[in-house]
């Protein structure tokens, strides 16, 4: 859709506070009301800016879908957002929290796309959020304008040597934080796995003419709910008690 020049006028504020680590401010006037078609024009048009000044797409996450951030948010999707090469992670990093708004991890499978669109990896992740809401009631238009609150993702080191079928069988994805397990749950948020939410993310892309390309990361979605962290704090997140990536907070 074409961008009036209010909503260009708010995608630039979303850009410059997001800029600042002051993510959506716009939204604590209770009178910015946006359907869901113009909060997705905003995240593109910020999408657009950030790129304009060096930035790149890396791909999309897909959000708003499992039990625990349903339970939480009070709202269930599904969402895509995008991600962002300056904001994907080695793990083993360590993240300034005064860099972010309220940081925020989740453990979530991701997915590397090949040729044609389809899964050539599947491995765990660790997705770093902006966890700020500030409408009085949140809201899927706001996490959409918000870009679904995505601040990155630390992405395991040998995740290009894990196709699909390295996690046939595999039964519990879980989060620990400084040595105590804090969350577990399934490895997929979807019923159908990895393939309902690519195909999901496929179909919702197309609305809005684009497209999944070769070497994009995905991020599908994660049945275990959003964790708040702090300075000192060390994440780990693990398939069947095996670690698989982690992160430092300073």
């Amino acid at each position: 859709m074409a961008l009036s020049n209010s909503l260009q006028a708010l995608a630039l504020r979303q850009w410059r506070d997001y800029q600042w680590a002051t993510p959506g401010g716009a939204f604590a006037d209770p009178k910015l009301l946006l359907t869901l078609e113009e909060a997705y024009a905003v995240q593109m048009e910020v999408a657009r800016l950030r790129c304009a000044a060096g930035d790149a797409v890396a791909g999309y996450k897909v959000g708003c879908i499992g039990p625990g951030v349903v339970k939480q948010f009070g709202m269930s999707g599904p969402i895509h957002a995008r991600l962002f090469r300056s904001e994907i992670h080695e793990p083993g990093c360590t993240l300034r929290h005064a860099a972010y708004a309220n940081l925020a991890i989740e453990g979530e499978m991701a997915l590397r796309i090949g040729d044609n669109a389809n899964i050539v990896a599947a491995f765990p992740v660790i997705e770093l959020h902006q966890f700020v809401f500030r409408a009085p009631k949140k809201t899927l238009a706001e996490l959409i304008a918000n870009n679904g609150i995505n601040a990155g993702a630390v992405v395991t080191r040998n995740s290009e040597t894990m196709p699909p079928d390295h996690w046939r069988g595999a039964k519990t994805l879980s989060v620990s934080i400084n040595g105590t397990t804090i969350d577990t749950g399934a490895l997929w948020a979807m019923p159908g796995g990895a393939t309902e939410a690519l195909d999901w993310l496929r179909s919702d892309l197309d609305r809005f003419g684009e497209a999944l390309k070769p070497g994009d990361l995905v991020l599908a979605g994660t049945p275990l709910g959003l964790h708040p962290v702090k300075a000192g704090d060390h994440v780990v997140v693990s398939v069947d008690g095996t670690a698989y990536v982690d992160c430092h907070i300073a």
